[in-house]
């Protein structure tokens, strides 16, 4: 089983992303093609950062971090590495596990290998991206057809409304990144 990860991009502490402080980790690839998605440079399938899972947490963790938060890209196109990350997570730092995905639970647990990663997440936000049902409210989704799946008792629905619907870091390399869920469109030139 290979454990290095395609990871885009990680953003150390998020409280946008998901209940408390997260850690958010982007995943690289995705073949959704979702209108509007929020992370189109997590698209293509080239090789960006490759991460063992104990090189992201040695890397971004931080104290204070309550947990994870997987996006992307999708994750489940890289389930061997997802499954490592996640318990990684749970096992060696016993952080809460968050995975949003294009794909739906019912498909996911067809696939054996995407089926063993449900095992260590405790919420399960999927479903495609749909523009025309974009999420008003501070309620962490992109859209209102994604459903929430809660898989552990570490959290319920009210813990997914957010202080703010998106946030922007400066990374030490200096890097502005956004994240969270655009209720307003921006124009970028």
């Amino acid at each position: 089983m290979s454990s290095l990860i395609n990871i885009h991009s990680v953003i150390p502490s998020s409280r946008v992303n998901g209940p408390g402080s997260r850690m958010v980790i982007f995943f690289q690839g995705c073949n959704q093609d979702c209108h509007g998605c929020f992370n189109p440079d997590t698209h293509s399938f080239d090789k960006i950062n490759l991460y063992t899972p104990e090189d992201i947490f040695k890397k971004h963790l931080r104290k204070g971090i309550e947990g994870i938060t997987v996006s992307g890209g999708e994750p489940f196109l890289q389930a061997k590495g997802l499954y490592l990350l996640l318990k990684t997570a749970r096992r060696a730092y016993n952080l809460t596990t968050v995975v949003y995905t294009g794909f739906e639970y019912n498909n996911l647990k067809k696939d054996s290998d995407c089926k063993s990663c449900l095992e260590f997440i405790d919420v399960l936000i999927d479903g495609r991206y749909e523009e025309s049902k974009k999420e008003a409210t501070l309620l962490a989704r992109g859209s209102t057809n994604q459903r929430f799946h809660f898989f552990t008792s570490r959290h319920m629905q009210r813990d997914f409304y957010m202080p703010a619907k998106a946030e922007i870091t400066i990374g030490r390399d200096g890097i502005v990144r956004e994240t969270g869920f655009r209720r307003i469109d921006i124009k970028q030139e």
